[in-house]
C-alpha cells in the first residue's frame, strides 16, 4: 500500500477516480490536518473513494475524504468526514476556479501522500466519462492483455 518514489510515500489512491473521469491536469496541494489525523493517515487508515474537492468562500476544500479516528486519540480526535482545507497558491486557487465554473469539469483528489513529512493531496481537474468511453477503455484494456497473452505463449514455444 505505501509506495517511495522519489523521497515521496504514497499512501492511498483513488483508482475509482480513473475508472469515472478522464484526468486532464494534476496539481500538489497541502492540507490542513490536526495531528491525530496525520498519525491515522501514517497507519494508512484514510479513504479517497467518494471524496471530491469544493470551493468555498475563495477556498478550496476536499469533500468526502474519510480519515478514521485515531486509536489512541481520545479526546482529540476529529469528526471522520470533515470538510479540510486544501493549501494552495492563490492564483493556482483563481486559475482552478475558472476552469471548473466551466461545463463538466470537476477536482478530484487523486492521490495521498508524504513529501518529507508533510501530507500532500494530489488532485486533477476531471471530465466525467460517459458509458461508452468506459466500455472503450475496458475494451481496449482487454485486448491489450490478450495480446501480452499471446507473445507469451509465442515465446514459450521459441
Amino acid at each position: 500500500m505505501a509506495e517511495k518514489k522519489g523521497g515521496t510515500k504514497t499512501i492511498a489512491q483513488n483508482k475509482k477516480a480513473y475508472h469515472e473521469y478522464f484526468v486532464d491536469e494534476r496539481y500538489e496541494a497541502g492540507i490542513s490536518l490536526f495531528g491525530t489525523e496525520v498519525k491515522s493517515i501514517r497507519a494508512g487508515a484514510v479513504n479517497l473513494k467518494d471524496s471530491y474537492c469544493s470551493f468555498k468562500n475563495g477556498e478550496l476544500y476536499v469533500l468526502g475524504m474519510h480519515i478514521s479516528p485515531y486509536e489512541k486519540g481520545n479526546i482529540f480526535n476529529r469528526e471522520p468526514l470533515r470538510e479540510r482545507k486544501l493549501l494552495m497558491h492563490r492564483r493556482e486557487l483563481n486559475k482552478l476556479f475558472g476552469l471548473v465554473s466551466q461545463k463538466g469539469l470537476t477536482l478530484v483528489p487523486l492521490s495521498l501522500y508524504f513529501s518529507g513529512k508533510n501530507v500532500k493531496v494530489e488532485i486533477g481537474l476531471c471530465r466525467g466519462k460517459k458509458l461508452y468511453d468506459k466500455r472503450d477503455v475496458a475494451a481496449k484494456a482487454e485486448a491489450s492483455r490478450e495480446m501480452d497473452r499471446r507473445v507469451r505463449e509465442q515465446s514459450k514455444y521459441d
